[in-house]
């Protein structure tokens, strides 16, 4: 008996179920096609009224032609008519002005920004790479170290002079130094920070590992580096993609510009690339030339320095 109510039971909630569905259904058959005929009951209203007044148009131009009692008729009728051509042009042109604008607004795609970074800086080759920069109008980061010469001053100076931004790297460079404690690397980057600032009056707020932030030198868990940074209202980038100039197979300049070129449309997005601006990377500087352009001529890609706006490329995140 138990069996036979449940079976009963679940008969009756299925029919339930149907007459639900089954008024669902006819619910919305009949209000898609009512929202149909209001639509297009407001299309006939819009077309009525244009209708209408290129009507009324005409007649106004057949009345001037009645009253002027002008026989060159042919001309009378050829104002008309350019009148109503005017009105027709301008209506259309601008339907067709909103309806560029829409779609361009629609198939605009997302910009490929990317950003040229330099690390271990300045050195000999800093002028020339500025040099460049310059030609090309192109403005990019520069991650530097601690140099008290009175030439690397004046490439710091050059290097915010010129609209670039200014990073910090570290200020000795010395992996076994800097990371051999937090306190080590806190004394090391803030004594750049204050040197920066005073050469330059700019107080900077990126910052690059030496190594970058996976490093497999520091003695110190890089996630506590990471939040001492974020306690400082610090932002770290590391990089994807490098352009391998601190590897010495990839000495020569055609080779870095194939290094980059070669993968940066793999990218859709954001392009955070790596250089060295060291004493010995002649090669970096003489190919940048060749990948600036190569850069230029992709589509809806721009060149950037870092700015607060610039989503980070961070290899390790701290919790």
């Amino acid at each position: 008996m138990s069996g036979e109510r449940n079976r009963t039971d679940t008969r009756k909630k299925r029919v339930r179920f149907l007459k639900r569905l089954i008024l669902l259904l006819t619910a919305l058959a009949i209000l898609i096609p009512t929202i149909l005929v209001f639509y297009l009951l407001i299309k006939v209203k819009v077309l009525e009224e244009q209708v209408s007044i290129l009507q009324q148009t005409l007649q106004a131009g057949a009345e001037t032609i009645q009253e002027t009692g002008q026989t060159d008729d042919a001309n009378v009728i050829k104002e008309t008519e350019h009148f109503v051509e005017a009105e027709s042009t301008e209506a259309v042109a601008t339907s067709q002005e909103d309806t560029k604008s829409v779609m361009e607004s629609q198939e605009t795609g997302p910009v490929r920004e990317i950003y040229l970074t330099f690390d271990d800086g300045p050195s000999k080759n800093t002028a020339r790479i500025l040099d460049i920069l310059k030609k090309y109008q192109v403005k990019a980061t520069f991650f530097v170290v601690g140099k008290e010469d009175d030439a690397s001053i004046l490439l710091y100076k050059r290097i915010v002079n010129e609209g670039h931004t200014l990073g910090m790297h570290s200020y000795s460079h010395d992996y076994n130094e800097i990371y051999a404690s937090k306190e080590n690397y806190i004394t090391d980057l803030t004594k750049l920070r204050d040197y920066l600032y005073e050469v330059t009056g700019v107080r900077s707020q990126y910052v690059r590992f030496p190594g970058g932030s996976s490093n497999q030198v520091s003695k110190v868990e890089m996630k506590e580096l990471i939040k001492y940074l974020a306690e400082e209202e610090l932002v770290y980038y590391d990089w994807n993609l490098s352009s391998k100039d601190a590897d010495q197979r990839n000495s020569k300049a055609d080779t870095i510009q194939n290094n980059c070129l070669s993968q940066i449309e793999d990218y859709s997005k954001e392009v955070i690339l790596l250089f060295h601006d060291g004493p010995d990377k002649e090669a970096t500087a003489e190919a940048l030339p060749g990948i600036i352009e190569g850069i230029l001529k992709l589509e809806d890609t721009k060149l950037m320095a870092i700015t607060q706006d610039t989503q980070p490329v961070q290899h390790v995140i701290a919790n």
